[in-house]
């Protein structure tokens, strides 16, 4: 959605989500696989920067115009808004591709308040064992993209999901370990007959109307770490790739700023989100933890507001290498802390993230 999105004039100096991310991943060598030649002077005062937003499910008790009202003052203007499945719809809703109405006044919601979509998301388990399950996660993703087309959104968020063990089972099983043997039948056949053929389409039907699929690698589903995400990327083709969020690379031991460097122009979006690893918990329950996440005191980690899991320094360099390997989009805000209220959480990652990220492009190296 362009920055005039109430009139037919688009700002010289703003780009719309869609064209900003277009941009960022044509330098990235995405589409034709080579770097499209750009007119530098011309994007000089066009915003191709990294920049901060939120994910609004943490305030879904407010109405849209109150929750953008709400990040405004905080000079944010870029949200990711859920459209169902887990994180619901509270601010975004599928119904709307069926009335024009709903959908022209969502429009000038947003435009007036001056705000950008950076993805819509879904977060679902399409490959749930129960087949009305994945019918109603399915639905709601294949409305998503086809929202996220009419909106001018260049990026649809959900969860690669998993099956069960077999085409009898009744809930996922979320394979963890390579022995006793019965584990790699069971992942090999929920990879070639539920995964690739589901996500094969998938992509297809996403790349034909203009849109990315960024997977949320998540312990619980198939694709959880770089690996699983690079391998659905390699059968189901450029049009998947990932919503990288640092979170749940922190609790399994994987560092999120390597982690970057060979996932590269496989990230999509960005969730900022932090994760605590507790010490003293850790070597009583490992890292595979299933204790309640308000079980504080207990749990070997927990997720943080950016900045309460790790400081600055850390957080200076991962911006900095998704700079280094060409991402130049939105870092959203993603609450899960429960040890802050939602408006602390959102204020405090806020107002820490504005002290780490930069906020303009780089210049030519004047020095060599």
């Amino acid at each position: 959605m362009g920055g005039n999105r109430g009139g037919n004039a688009k700002s010289a100096s703003y780009l719309s989500d869609r064209e900003h991310y277009q941009l960022s991943h044509r330098h990235r060598g995405h589409g034709s696989g080579k770097a499209e030649a750009v007119d530098e002077p011309a994007l000089h005062h066009r915003r191709t920067i990294l920049r901060i937003g939120v994910f609004t499910p943490l305030l879904s008790n407010f109405p849209l115009p109150e929750v953008l009202a709400r990040l405004k003052a905080q000079n944010i203007d870029t949200v990711e808004l859920a459209t169902g499945n887990y994180p619901g719809d509270a601010h975004c809703k599928v119904s709307m591709l069926e009335n024009k109405t709903q959908l022209e006044e969502f429009r000038r919601t947003i435009a007036d308040h001056g705000f950008t979509i950076s993805a819509l998301s879904c977060h679902g388990n399409p490959l749930h064992p129960d087949p009305a399950r994945a019918a109603h996660d399915q639905a709601v993703n294949k409305k998503t993209i086809l929202l996220a087309e009419k909106l001018g959104v260049p990026v649809v968020v959900d969860f690669s999901g998993c099956p069960g063990d077999s085409p009898k089972a009744q809930q996922p099983n979320w394979v963890t370990c390579p022995w006793p043997p019965d584990f790699l039948d069971v992942l090999r056949w929920q990879w070639d007959d539920v995964v690739a053929p589901y996500w094969i389409e998938r992509a297809k039907f996403a790349a034909d109307h203009g849109v990315k699929i960024a997977i949320e690698m998540h312990p619980g589903f198939v694709v959880y770490n770089p690996e699983t995400m690079l391998k659905l990327r390699s059968i189901a083709g450029p049009a998947i790739g990932c919503n990288y969020d640092p979170s749940h690379m922190f609790w399994q031991g994987i560092d999120p700023i390597a982690a970057i460097r060979i996932l590269g122009d496989s990230i999509f979006h960005v969730h900022a989100k932090d994760t605590q690893i507790y010490d003293r918990n850790l070597p009583l329950t490992g890292v595979l933890d299933t204790k309640p996440y308000t079980d504080e005191r207990n749990r070997s980690w927990i997720f943080r507001t950016c900045g309460y899991g790790h400081g600055e320094s850390w957080w200076r360099e991962f911006a900095s290498t998704l700079r280094m390997f060409g991402y130049d989009y939105v870092l959203s805000i993603e609450h899960e802390d429960s040890l802050l209220s939602p408006g602390e959480g959102l204020s405090r990652a806020a107002t820490f993230l504005k002290q780490v990220v930069p906020v303009e492009k780089p210049a030519a190296a004047w020095w060599v």
